[in-house]
């Protein structure tokens, strides 16, 4: 099986190994399509260290949708032929590879397979391309959740990549009544106009301007602001936790799921007497894939129109360069 093996920064493989055997519990899936993830994109740019645990001389990727190639003599759960999800956590039997279940291999091998655990059934109403963006949607709607909306309630979102949309299309799914998208990628916003959500580009509109006219207008410690409850940031720049400490209302909630390692100091007094909350949110629980999975199967959203990309395996890293430039791209897709 040809399989990509990440070298370091810029710099991947694709190399000839045999196809895993199989134990007595164990399936083994062919992936139909994979997904790039930003972290995929961050550790062939940067080097190691720069996203997921992914070592150099190691197979990478973990956003897939698969079809069963082949089960051990004593599964009864699964069948060949079956298009199934592999849920990263559980996927290896090792939660450290999460970010490394072999996404850009082939096959893959999962050990002691259960269903609802380390495998899913995918429903025929998905398409490949769509079933692919799976895990991403799973970490977007995290971080839907982890804000506790509520139907009458409002919400923004910053960063228009596939985690963003995931997010702002669960809050939608939730019953949240409006909710926005800001980016700085014209290319990125007018590709989720078209799924029918209200955007700001925050360099080019006046942010302020746009947003009391959407949202209409809410008390905050320093005065009128933006009726906006929920704040979710999918992009990481600083200027985005700056923007909700400044200028959130009263009561409104902060979630975090980009990925920056960069420490912050935060005004106590403030969060305390505005009754704001600042909330994490990282990866995803089996309640996210029936959700995701309801989400796809009811047609509202056309998901498969936010993957601008599609490349073969021998091309990953020009994929991963393509990735890279959110002028663009959106999602960026392998297909085996």
């Amino acid at each position: 099986m040809k399989s990509a093996i990440y070298m370091g920064q810029q710099n991947i493989v694709i190399k000839e190994f045999p196809i895993p055997k199989l134990g007595e519990h164990d399936v083994l899936i062919q992936n139909i399509y994979s997904s790039i993830c930003g972290t995929d994109v961050a550790v062939y740019t940067h080097g190691p260290n720069t996203g997921h645990r992914i070592t150099i001389g190691g197979e990478f990727g973990h956003e897939t949708i698969s079809r069963v190639a082949a089960i051990g003599s004593k599964v009864t759960d699964f069948i060949v032929g079956q298009r199934v999800y592999p849920y990263p956590l559980y996927a290896k039997g090792d939660t450290s590879r999460a970010g490394t279940i072999g996404g850009f291999s082939e096959y893959i091998l999962i050990p002691d397979a259960k269903p609802n655990h380390s495998l899913y059934d995918v429903s025929s109403s998905i398409s490949d391309k769509t079933a692919c963006l799976i895990e991403p949607f799973t970490v977007g709607c995290r971080a839907a959740r982890r804000s506790l909306p509520q139907t009458t309630e409002t919400a923004i979102v910053f960063g228009c990549g596939t985690i963003g949309i995931a997010a702002a299309i669960a809050l939608k799914w939730f019953g949240v009544k409006k909710v926005m998208i800001c980016d700085i990628s014209d290319f990125r916003l007018n590709i989720i106009k078209n799924l029918g959500f209200s955007v700001c580009n925050m360099e080019t509109d006046d942010y302020t301007k746009v947003t009391k006219e959407y949202f209409g207008e809410a008390h905050a410690l320093n005065g009128l602001t933006a009726n906006i409850d929920i704040f979710i940031d999918a992009a990481g720049a600083e200027s985005i936790l700056n923007l909700f400490m400044d200028s959130g209302k009263i009561g409104s909630r902060f979630v975090t799921v980009a990925v920056n390692r960069a420490l912050r100091n935060l005004d106590l007094l403030h969060i305390t007497y505005a009754q704001k909350s600042i909330i994490g949110s990282g990866g995803y629980m089996p309640e996210d894939v029936r959700d995701v999975m309801e989400i796809m199967k009811s047609g509202r959203w056309n998901i498969e129109s936010i993957i601008t990309h599609e490349f073969p395996l021998e091309k990953l890293s020009e994929a991963l360069q393509t990735a890279a430039d959110t002028q663009k791209a959106l999602n960026v897709v392998i297909k085996f």
